[in-house]
Order: C-alpha cells, then sequence, then structure tokens
C-alpha cells in the first residue's frame, strides 16, 4: 500500500471482483433498456458482494466491528453505452482509495470489452453515536479491513 498523501491511500494490489449480471425484463423501461436507476442497485450489490469477496459478508461486520454500515455519501455515475433486457454483463468493483474513514469504490460495467457504465462511490465506515444512538458518526476504517482489499484474489463471478 503506498500512500499518496497523508489522508489518502492509493491500494497497489486492489481486490476485484467480477459479477456477470443478466438483465431481466423488470430491469428495463418498455423500450426494453435498462431503466438507471437499476444500475444504482446493480452497483451496491456489487459494493456487498466485494466485501464478501473479501471475507467481510455484511452480517459478519455488524457484529465483528459493530457498525451501522458503509453509508454512500457520493456518487457520480457515467453512462456511455445502454443494456437491454437478455443481455448479459459483467460488472466489475473495486477500492481504489481509503481515507481515515472513507473510501472510494469503482464499479464498471462492461458489455463484452466495451465500458457501458462507470460508477464512482464514496462510502463512510458507520457506527451508532455513543451519545444519541439515533444518529450515525463515522469511525476509522480498521486497517485488518484495508488488508484485505489490497492482497491480490482470484476474481468470482
Amino acid at each position: 500500500m503506498k500512500s499518496t498523501t497523508s489522508k489518502d491511500q492509493k491500494t497497489a494490489n486492489m481486490l476485484v471482483n467480477r459479477k456477470v449480471v443478466h438483465i431481466e425484463w423488470g430491469d428495463c423501461d418498455p423500450a426494453g433498456i435498462v431503466y438507471y436507476p437499476r444500475y444504482l442497485e446493480y452497483f451496491d450489490n456489487c459494493t456487498a458482494a466485494l466485501f464478501e469477496h473479501a471475507g467481510l459478508p455484511k452480517y459478519e461486520m455488524i457484529k465483528t466491528y459493530g457498525i451501522a454500515g458503509i453509508a454512500m455519501v457520493d456518487m457520480r455515475v457515467r453512462f456511455l453505452a445502454s443494456s437491454r433486457f437478455g443481455e448479459d454483463v459483467t460488472i466489475e468493483s473495486s477500492i481504489p482509495t481509503w481515507r481515515n474513514s472513507s473510501f472510494e469504490v469503482h464499479h464498471q460495467l462492461l458489455k463484452g470489452a466495451v465500458l457501458a457504465v462507470e460508477c464512482f462511490e464514496t462510502r463512510v465506515w458507520t457506527v451508532y453515536s455513543a451519545e444519541d444512538p439515533g444518529k450515525l458518526q463515522s469511525q476509522p476504517v480498521p486497517r485488518e479491513i484495508i488488508d484485505r482489499f489490497s492482497t491480490p484474489a482470484e476474481p468470482t463471478a
């Protein structure tokens, strides 16, 4: 892991998860093209799959680390080519940047070798506030979590 600034850490050997998604009719508008909010569901599911691939299923992170979740605080999506009913697409997900309590997730939705949609998420490691259990607050991401994403592993489908 090499540090790019005092706050950001770039993952040298990023763990990448690949997930094949079959486009269903319910994902599409009447023209048979994926309705854009469905991509956001795909990407959220792929973030969870990436953590599972690192050996960190969400229920285990909640139990072991006492987190409330990994809250989405920012998202940017580029739509480059449409996806249609009946197609199979592959989503590659990774975490290229870690900060103290936040991290960037990068998703690439591929149709064959063509980049169709690209998504950048900023997520925050959150816990319930000790002072007010009804509120969330950020907490530093444990080092052992970050280490799981810098270890090369065989991608899964």
